[in-house]
């Protein structure tokens, strides 16, 4: 909503004039305002089941990134609050970011920033499985990340992973499978290496010394009989032979599927356009395999653990830089280029980019220039696939310590990715004893305000 509506229905107890307009013109067909808002809600729950993405592209800012130093700067908090970083306009009317972000900025009108994201789980491994999942982490069960939920509702195996992870799936101290409950098949296939890097290749995508496509079939029949020995033998239901084998083979014999892979055959212009650094590269790589079907990709970029250093961390990158090029830099050519990229290829309102990590950091700087650990309230950015761009959903306090309006939990993000995605966040998975779960919480509620 423009700066001008929002004054404007801040004057008319949240309406603007043409819905009073509407509301009056109801009323003398004998409709009242609860008629109204029940109408509006049931319009809003019809929008949010038509809107679907067919991909989503995860960046995982693995550590947990600096609400204040990203999307929710406090320009006129004490400069213990505000940090050593200033703050720029962006392309939406009062909406402010970070300095290190103009590109991201010039870009806002695509996207949508949750400020007010809270959790009580200020652990890494906690806070990761409540991000990754929409569940609070118990010892009884670890739950299925998104990407897995997606494999899991994923048609057919195509010759690539409907789960890949780049360059791995280390998140969060690395506890996480990803896969949770859910079949080991359903696990983020990690890349394995960094596409930044000159030596970059793919595990699984070439042969090792001495084995070849007839000797790895051979191997991979004979794993299926054995698993069918021990079938007959149990007498229990037909099992799938080992995921990971039968995925290096369909990677392996698949010329496709390497090509897939190889960032050298993008022209240097769009390289160069989303930064030399892994995150940068990474969201690349991201984008080639959506293109070519991949249904749910992770973007693991670590380091935003910035206990200490933050402005070299975040901004400088090295002591003495005269061009940041630290982690903010970097995230900010990243992901505008991949906004961009994939608005210019018409890919962008079938792909839902989601920007987030585990937690937000302390409103204070501590007495090593960093800030610790901090779920009470952080942001998460979402662009494209179905999201209403432009505007920014509730607000921390003025200092960025607790949500000052419009809480969301991240029980309620999943349920909103999920609803995206076209998945109904009420529908159940069974664990291996049974047990119905769903898919999202039941106290989860979609985010509707995000929704186009």
């Amino acid at each position: 909503m423009s700066e001008a509506a929002m004054s404007e229905a801040q004057r008319f107890g949240g309406f603007r004039r043409r819905e009073l307009i509407r509301i009056g013109g109801l009323t003398a067909l004998g409709l009242g305002l609860g008629d109204y808002l029940r109408h509006q809600r049931i319009h809003a729950a019809e929008r949010s089941t038509a809107a679907k993405a067919k991909s989503c592209i995860l960046i995982w800012l693995d550590g947990g990134p600096s609400h204040l130093e990203t999307f929710d700067p406090k320009p006129d908090a004490p400069l213990e609050v505000r940090g050593p970083l200033g703050t720029i306009p962006t392309s939406v009317s009062g909406i402010r970011f970070s300095e290190c972000l103009p590109q991201t900025a010039a870009v806002m009108d695509q996207i949508a920033v949750v400020r007010s994201m809270t959790s009580p789980l200020g652990e890494h491994n906690f806070g990761t499985h409540y991000l990754m999942t929409g569940y609070k982490p118990t010892p009884v069960l670890e739950y299925p990340a998104y990407g897995a939920v997606v494999s899991q509702l994923h048609d057919g195996p195509g010759v690539l992973p409907s789960n890949i992870a780049v360059p791995s799936f280390n998140v969060g101290g690395s506890r996480l499978t990803g896969s949770g409950y859910l079949p080991a098949a359903t696990r983020p296939f990690s890349v394995g290496s960094d596409p930044s890097k000159p030596d970059f290749a793919v595990r699984d995508l070439d042969f090792y010394q001495g084995l070849n496509l007839t000797r790895l079939d051979r191997r991979r029949q004979f794993v299926a009989a054995m698993n069918a020995f021990e079938e007959q033998k149990s007498k229990q239901v037909n099992t799938p032979s080992d995921p990971d084998l039968e995925r290096a083979y369909r990677l392996i014999a698949s010329e496709d599927a390497k090509r897939a892979f190889q960032l050298k055959n993008e022209p240097a212009a769009v390289r160069q356009g989303y930064g030399g650094k892994s995150i940068g590269q990474s969201c690349l790589l991201a984008r080639r395999l959506v293109e070519r079907g991949v249904p749910f990709v992770t973007v693991n970029n670590r380091g935003w653990d910035t206990h200490e250093n933050l402005q070299t961390r975040l901004k400088d990158g090295f002591a003495g830089a005269k061009v940041g090029v630290g982690l903010i830099p970097s995230l900010d050519l990243a992901l505008s280029a991949l906004i961009r990229d994939l608005k210019q290829r018409e890919m962008l309102d079938e792909t839902l980019v989601v920007v987030m990590g585990e937690f937000g950091r302390t409103p204070k700087l501590n007495t090593r220039g960093g800030r610790d650990h901090w779920p009470r309230v952080f942001s998460v950015l979402m662009a494209g696939g179905g999201v209403a761009g432009g505007q920014v959903i509730g607000s921390s306090d003025p200092v960025g310590e607790s949500p000052l309006d419009r809480p969301v939990t991240p029980s309620d993000l999943a349920a909103t990715i999920y609803t995206l995605l076209g998945i109904d966040p009420k529908r159940e998975f069974q664990t291996d004893d049974g047990r119905p779960v769903r898919i999202a919480p039941y106290e989860a509620d979609v985010v509707s305000e995000l929704i186009a």
